[in-house]
């Protein structure tokens, strides 16, 4: 497969984001997740920390590809398991490419929700 993001995706739902490859050796990820803001420089750097984020098996509950012209904007939301409970995280990147790996990834997350704050957020909907 030589589309970057589409192995991507692939390595997130394989827990296998470090050492997938997808990422040029100056790539840039900037990550907003909740109350914080931070940048990490390199493949091998990203890959690191990606393989915390998407550490276990994955599933994509929902998942949209919107082609930009200088890469996509990837939008979905996960579910796994992690010590027998299961979690859900939201996710977007905006991810720039260029040679067919990927340069840039701007990401927002939505956070981890454990089964718990799962229930109090369906609870909540059906008000």
């Amino acid at each position: 497969m030589t589309d970057p993001i589409g192995r991507f995706t692939r390595a997130i739902e394989t827990a296998s984001v470090s050492g997938a490859g997808v990422f040029a050796d100056d790539a840039v990820l900037d990550a907003t997740v909740p109350h914080w803001r931070f940048t990490v420089n390199g493949a091998a750097n990203i890959e690191t920390e990606l393989g915390r984020w998407f550490a276990d098996p994955a599933r994509f509950e929902e998942i949209h590809r919107t082609e930009l012209p200088d890469g996509e904007l990837l939008e979905f939301v996960v579910t796994w398991e992690e010590d027998g409970e299961p979690h859900m995280a939201h996710q977007t990147h905006h991810i720039q490419v260029r040679d067919g790996l990927i340069i840039s990834d701007r990401a927002w997350c939505g956070g981890r929700w454990g089964a718990a704050l799962q229930a109090e957020m369906a609870e909540a909907a059906r008000l």
